[in-house]
């Protein structure tokens, strides 16, 4: 794994060439040389820094923490279908949730108020359908998915573009030590002490889609990581959805694009479910969910119904309300904190926008 130049790929060639990793360390360096290995990988193979190797053997020890070979029992399964496996996974936490069923939610490190919301919302009502929730534990989207699929009594993994040793960015120290604290997983295929390079996201990338059964996009420029992992997920042969967004949205745009390409567009919980078609344990009461309908949950009564009528998807002024409605300002008050309250609207720009 420490070998310079010796990715995923390159491993699995090269373990098929000479059988097993054992039969390339003790090949000469002419038959590895002529094998394809550079001259940096074999001086490596031939003489080690069992240092940093013993660190990382000693950090796979303590209790908590593992590191997952590709025939090791606990190394999930979804995973290992892919091209590119890592051949060596480290995970802290609670290593069984790399095989539970998993969608992964990812999106804009910058999105609206709306988009992290709407993140948050369908982490939470996932998880208590029974689905892990899996992302990158970057700022904005993935953050608020992790969010959600806590708050929502659930488990979330994250996988990291970083070693373990670390967490990236800083401001997500605690987040990360809830996820674990609440049953949750950290992983990574980089080595302790790898560092938060442009090159590692790429990768971390493909296991996130790779250990789901789906990726929803939430959110997303034309050009962004999030459609990396979308390519990914599709050319791994797994789902793709994506929420639809304004045209006027910037970070709507790859949403939309992705929906041109087939996407799936995905406006409720169960347009995710019904096309994964996975037995999970709460799924005979999803029919039963208000969070999973059109109408807004707790928001039975027809004036509270009314009132969101007339709220549209750009900011819209509270005296616009009053006027539209012919309520007093006070009644209009208490039905936009109910409103707001239960997740259909926010404030915004001296209004509100239905979310």
């Amino acid at each position: 794994m420490r070998t310079p130049g010796i990715g995923a790929r390159k491993f699995l060639l090269y373990r098929e060439f000479f059988g097993s990793p054992q039969a390339i360390f003790e090949s000469s360096a002419t038959s590895l040389k002529s094998a394809g290995f550079k001259e940096s990988a074999i001086t490596w193979i031939k003489k080690p820094d069992w240092a940093l190797i013993e660190t990382d053997l000693a950090w796979a020890a303590a209790p908590g923490q593992d590191c997952l070979l590709l025939h090791h029992p606990d190394y999930p399964e979804r995973l290992k279908e892919i091209p590119d496996p890592p051949p060596v996974l480290f995970a802290q936490g609670s290593v069984d949730k790399l095989s539970s069923p998993q969608l992964a939610i990812v999106g804009s490190r910058n999105p609206s108020p709306a988009g992290a919301k709407v993140a948050h919302k369908f982490a939470h009502a996932l998880v208590e359908l029974g689905l892990t929730i899996t992302s990158g534990l970057a700022l904005g989207i993935d953050a608020a998915s992790h969010r959600g699929a806590l708050d929502g009594g659930g488990a979330t993994v994250a996988v990291t573009g970083t070693g373990l040793d670390q967490v990236y960015p800083a401001q997500h120290r605690r987040l990360a030590a809830d996820i674990i604290e609440q049953g949750g997983v950290l992983a990574s295929e980089l080595p302790l002490g790898a560092q938060p390079l442009a090159r590692n996201f790429p990768r971390r990338n493909r296991i996130i889609s790779g250990l789901s059964a789906g990726t929803l996009v939430v959110e997303a420029a034309l050009r962004s990581g999030s459609l990396i992992t979308a390519r990914m997920a599709l050319e791994q042969g797994r789902e793709v959805f994506a929420m639809p967004g304004s045209l006027h949205n910037p970070l709507a745009r790859g949403c939309n694009a992705l929906i041109k390409q087939g996407a799936k567009l995905v406006e409720t919980v169960d347009d995710i479910i019904e096309e994964l078609q996975l037995s999970l344990p709460a799924l005979s009461n999803i029919r039963n969910r208000g969070a999973n309908s059109n109408e807004p949950q707790n928001c039975t009564d027809d004036t509270l119904l009314q009132l969101l009528k007339y709220i549209a998807y750009e900011p819209t002024s509270v005296d616009t309300l009053i006027t539209e409605t012919g309520k007093t300002p006070d009644i209009i008050a208490q039905m936009l904190l109910t409103l707001e309250l239960d997740g259909r609207i926010i404030s915004s720009n001296g209004g509100y926008s239905r979310v």
